[in-house]
């Protein structure tokens, strides 16, 4: 199982477009998603996220009311307060947690200092087992996140083999 970061850059960023013509074999094929789950769940549990945190340093966590709210219950302040401290409005995506250099406004070392509130998005991540949408449509981001999280490298690279991808 392949963990060291610069590698699973280098490698993610290699397979860049394999991952995605095997994300649309996959689109296009039947296949056992409870597998794929299993290989996933397996992996996610060999990996300790506490010893890297990649996720919290390269990726963009999306915030929505509900988690504005139980984050500002967590530090005792006002929604609003938590939003113009904490947060930041995306084109893309929406409000997302701010960052600063390093990572994560939140994150201290490599451990979120709120995480018995942290938004949605980060407890769900890397979304592979569980998530919002089918197990096809979370896998639309997987190409892109095999680039700083080995629970993703080593599952898609698991996955092709499982379903004989070449």
């Amino acid at each position: 199982m392949l963990t060291d970061l610069v590698q699973i850059r280098r490698m993610g960023e290699k397979k860049i477009a394999e991952n995605q013509r095997f994300r649309v074999h996959l689109k296009r094929h039947n296949f056992a998603e409870r597998r794929l789950k299993k290989i996933a769940q397996d992996i996610e549990d060999a990996i300790d996220c506490k010893q890297c945190a990649n996720c919290c340093r390269v990726a963009t966590a999306v915030v929505t009311e509900r988690d504005v709210e139980k984050l500002a219950k967590f530090l005792g302040m006002k929604p609003r307060q938590a939003l113009l401290d904490y947060t930041e409005e995306s084109e893309e995506e929406g409000y997302i947690l701010k960052h600063k250099e390093g990572g994560c406004v939140f994150l201290e070392g490599n451990l979120c200092s709120v995480y018995e509130a942290r938004p949605a998005s980060c407890s769900g991540f890397p979304h592979l087992i569980h998530g919002a949408g089918s197990f096809l449509s979370r896998m639309w981001k997987m190409p892109d996140r095999a680039c700083y999280c080995p629970i993703v490298y080593n599952s898609l690279e698991e996955f092709k083999r499982e379903v004989g991808f070449h």
